[in-house]
């Protein structure tokens, strides 16, 4: 990250929680900001964004950030979408095991806006093998919609009018991947 830094490009860190928690073991945004801006980065300008700032805060945060005021931004999620800095050349994403393929492909796409070489970095502690095959297909593909496919196949729809967030709806005969074309003819 210091390098594409020092090359006067910027970055994203990416966590999953704007605060730390006693129940989630994850990276919080608030306090990985604090701990990079007088450490690792100390010496470069380290913003923070995040979803419970005033809109007027977030604003101000992303103007300096677009007018290379702010090299490092540490994020939560509600840089997925709608932020468009050219000049960010990477990003890095804390917890990834944390967050839908779909998700993790849209954070992704905040860089490589320019004409600059760009980097994804994925961290996860989950060595777990569905977690290694959801990273393999970031690594293996940038076609959304494959990522979406895979997302689907992994985690499953959830309920349409439920509570349910994910996890394959109990339809009796038909498979929501494999029937596509069977639906479309029922239809």
């Amino acid at each position: 990250i210091r390098a594409h830094l020092d090359r006067g490009e910027q970055g994203y860190i990416v966590c999953p929680l704007i605060d730390k928690s006693d129940a989630v073991s994850a990276a919080a945004a608030t306090a990985y900001r604090d701990e990079l801006a007088e450490g690792i980065f100390k010496g470069y300008t380290v913003g923070l964004l995040h979803g419970r700032m005033k809109p007027d805060e977030k604003e101000a945060v992303m103007a300096d950030f677009a007018a290379g005021k702010v090299q490092l931004l540490v994020a939560t999620t509600v840089v997925e979408v709608g932020v468009d800095v050219p000049n960010a050349t990477i990003i890095l994403i804390e917890n990834a095991e944390r967050f839908g393929l779909s998700q993790l492909h849209q954070l992704r796409g905040r860089v490589g806006r320019g004409d600059k070489k760009s980097t994804c970095i994925l961290l996860s502690d989950n060595d777990g093998e569905d977690n290694k095959r959801r990273l393999k297909v970031m690594k293996e593909t940038c076609d959304g919609f494959v990522i979406a496919k895979e997302d689907l196949k992994l985690r499953g729809a959830g309920d349409f009018f439920g509570y349910r967030q994910h996890g394959m709806p109990s339809l009796g005969l038909a498979d929501l991947l494999e029937d596509t074309a069977l639906f479309a003819k029922a239809q």
